[in-house]
């Protein structure tokens, strides 16, 4: 991936992790016929319902395809109101035998924000080079891992993306990894030990799938889990990115709240938010300048904020449903955060920490002062290598809860 691409990738992941309202029409492009699902879905979540080798650009020399098997896979999860849904994600694993001990870990790797079109979906990305995570998961296919990775509700499939959806984003990563214990040929099976991982929507993804894996997941053999930079109190959020280069995300975020809980966001915006609203409807993380240092204020029916109307019903309902700490993993946690985020603030990881700990949870709070959330983002990257390799051989873990 050239540098540049990359920059701009990271600098969108960067803020694209917040704060929640609204729903945004589904897109007209005509979904792949790999992307369409049967009328009548699979028994059992995780069951796949298609796959298909698939390209994965990891590099620009496409090394990767000598090293790697890759598979597009669609398979059945459920949406936060418990109704099956047909959701799209990757499976990777490495061609070379595994040689460490017992089966091969897989990895539940929970994506960072990509957008809301159906064509920003991560296995749609991979196979035209321009998937920013690929750098990110280079590392853990190098130590022999495999890798399930989630499109996540509506991207790529039909619907709209519920993007900061807590309860959807934690279905699809646990039920990504049961799809690939079960896809033919993989190597993987239900013995498989199990690692969560995602940094930004991503460690909101992994931490949501870490709290609910006990009960809606319980056979999977999860050993631990890494999120980053969590978005855990979505309030806390709003005032970060309103009138700046990240002003796109913020229509995300709105389109996935409002989209998962049936919300007409319509009453709620001036004819300019409307049609702000359509455009952004196919956006992914490289348009951000389509909605760049705008206001907020000048698209609402009333002018306030959309800070502000989070504070309102029915959205202040929607927003504190996403709360993430209420429930504590049964397997251990490395949080990491920078105290120099610059777009979900410190206070929110270590708070989650904390929660968590409360809940009888073991965890380590791993703070770092790399400049922004994407320095942030580089450091949970480096920190997940030696946590999971240490769950994977059964070392105890580190707690960092009498310090907090």
């Amino acid at each position: 991936m050239p540098s540049s691409r990359l920059t701009a990738a990271l600098a969108a992941l960067a803020t694209a992790v917040l704060v929640p309202l609204a729903a945004v029409p589904a897109s007209a492009e005509e979904l792949p016929a790999f992307y369409q699902a049967p009328a009548t879905l699979p028994a059992a979540n995780g069951d796949l319902v298609r796959s298909e080798p698939m390209r994965f650009l990891l590099d620009p020399a496409g090394v990767s395809r000598v090293a790697v098997t890759s598979t597009r896979v669609l398979y059945r999860s459920t949406d936060r109101t418990g109704e099956p849904i047909a959701v799209s994600g990757s499976v990777f694993v490495p061609k070379a035998r595994w040689a460490g001990p017992g089966p091969r870990p897989v990895i539940g790797y929970a994506v960072g924000t990509q957008g809301i079109g159906d064509d920003c979906a991560p296995s749609r990305q991979f196979s035209e080079g321009l998937e920013y995570e690929g750098v990110f998961m280079s590392g853990l296919l190098a130590r022999g891992y495999a890798i399930a990775m989630t499109d996540y509700e509506g991207l790529g499939t039909a619907g709209m993306h519920t993007y900061m959806d807590r309860e959807s984003q934690g279905h699809a990563v646990l039920d990504a990894v049961r799809a690939a214990q079960r896809l033919p040929g993989s190597g993987l099976s239900a013995a498989s030990p199990v690692g969560l991982y995602g940094y930004s929507q991503g460690g909101a993804g992994s931490a949501s799938a870490a709290e609910l894996a006990p009960t809606y997941a319980p056979e999977l053999k999860v050993k631990g889990a890494v999120a980053g930079a969590v978005p855990a109190d979505l309030t806390a959020l709003p005032g970060a990115i309103d009138s700046s280069i990240f002003t796109e995300f913020l229509w995300f975020a709105i389109a996935g709240q409002t989209a998962s809980y049936g919300v007409d966001i319509d009453p709620y915006l001036n004819d300019a938010g409307r049609a702000l609203y359509a455009e952004i409807a196919d956006d992914c993380v490289f348009d951000l300048f389509n909605a760049a240092f705008r206001s907020s204020e000048d698209y609402t029916a009333d002018g306030v904020s959309l800070g502000g109307l989070i504070a309102r019903e029915p959205f202040r309902t929607m927003i504190d449903d996403q709360r993430i700490g209420r429930r504590a993993p049964a397997v251990p946690v490395l949080v990491t955060h920078s105290l120099l985020d610059d777009v979900v603030p410190y206070r929110v990881g270590k708070q989650l920490a904390k929660d968590w700990c409360a809940g009888g949870a073991t965890v380590r709070l791993s703070t770092n002062a790399s400049p922004g959330h994407i320095g942030g983002m580089l450091n949970n990257a480096a920190e997940v290598y030696g946590y999971l390799e240490a769950r994977f051989a059964g070392v105890p873990a580190v707690s960092s809860c009498r310090r907090l």
